[in-house]
């Protein structure tokens, strides 16, 4: 059974900074891409960033180019998403997302999800 648990989420003020964490278990994920998306209730699901296996090609959306970095290490089977310089605009639940397609920027293009991890901010 495969499982992505995030964690890091909150409160916090605009203008400040988040790290989520996701990890992964259950099966084995190399070569897997992973990916963070983020949903506001009553919206769907926008993709957020993703990171390739290797860790050499990462994708962000443009909201948050130049703001949030998505990393990996492999030895821990976990994902992070360093979120900087938020905005309330970045209000969401952010889900943590696997694939084995080699590229993946859209949220339908993920077959492994976790629960989701609440961030707020406050202007």
């Amino acid at each position: 059974q495969v499982q992505l648990v995030e964690s890091g989420g909150g409160l916090v003020q605009a203008g400040g900074s988040l790290r989520l964490s996701c990890a992964a278990s259950g099966r084995s994920f190399s070569g897997a891409t992973m990916g963070w998306i983020r949903q506001v209730p009553g919206k769907e699901r926008d993709f957020v960033a993703s990171i390739s296996w290797t860790g050499g090609r990462t994708n962000y959306a443009d909201s948050v180019k130049d703001r949030f970095t998505i990393s990996r290490d492999n030895a821990k089977n976990t994902v992070y998403l360093q979120m900087n310089d938020l905005q309330p605009g970045d209000t969401a639940v952010y889900f943590c997302a696997a694939t084995f397609r080699w590229r993946a920027l859209a949220p339908e293009q993920y077959d492994y999800w976790g629960q989701g991890t609440q961030v707020t901010v406050s202007s």
